[in-house]
């Protein structure tokens, strides 16, 4: 599936991709209108439907990943009802393993994600990925999220890469679609981001079950 031979450089997503989506899935549709519920005195349906409603409203842009901007538009501590289930956050299978092996290769390996400093900081203090990577990439820090051409150009002015010999890995088929856009050469999908639902249709890209599918031989 992939020629390792042609990459010199590895994007990785974060939720979906190397976490088990369960938690931010959980997250967002029972737990926050659990909380808006009893802030609000309303029923549970009813704060689920009008959650939604918000949500499908900023969808796709980086006020939907922004802790911050929630905050402030439901009148809830974001942050801290995340730490209230974090106990939920889980890495998937072999994401260690091959982060080691990429790295042992020489390429460049890199966080890029969309979410949050502030959830990025929590997961990574939970799961202790973080010293695995070359470079955390947060797309708050360029205010655009990875679905825009402009996040692409400006992790590139930051960090110089060949989007021809650069692979993203991505449950996002929007990001997929947004990276192909942007000239990048290696684009893998991931079929079951959560693993509490079912394996999904990842449209045009191809995709893998775990990271075992593409895990570098060790040199020798």
């Amino acid at each position: 599936m992939i020629e390792w031979q042609q990459i010199d450089t590895v994007f990785l997503d974060m939720d979906g991709t190397l976490l088990d989506l369960n938690f931010d899935t959980h997250f967002w549709t029972e737990h926050v209108p659990l909380r808006y519920s009893q802030m609000y005195q309303l029923p549970l349906d009813e704060a689920k439907r009008q959650l939604a409603m918000r949500y499908k409203a900023v969808e796709g842009t980086i006020d939907w990943y922004c802790i911050d901007y929630w905050t402030r538009e439901l009148g809830l501590d974001i942050a801290v009802l995340k730490e209230e289930v974090d106990h939920l956050i889980a890495v998937h299978p072999h994401v260690t393993e091959f982060l080691d092996a990429v790295r042992a290769t020489g390429k460049g390996v890199l966080l890029v994600t969309n979410a949050h400093m502030k959830s990025l900081s929590l997961k990574m203090e939970r799961t202790k990925l973080g010293g695995h990577f070359d470079r955390l990439i947060c797309s708050h820090d360029y205010g655009v999220a990875k679905e825009e051409q402009l996040f692409w150009e400006r992790l590139r002015e930051e960090y110089p890469y060949d989007p021809a010999r650069t692979l993203l890995v991505d449950d996002s088929l929007a990001v997929l679609r947004s990276a192909r856009r942007f000239g990048l050469g290696h684009l893998l999908a991931v079929y079951q981001p959560d693993t509490k639902q079912g394996r999904r249709d990842v449209a045009e890209f191809e995709a893998i079950e775990s990271f075992l599918d593409i895990m570098p031989a060790p040199r020798g």
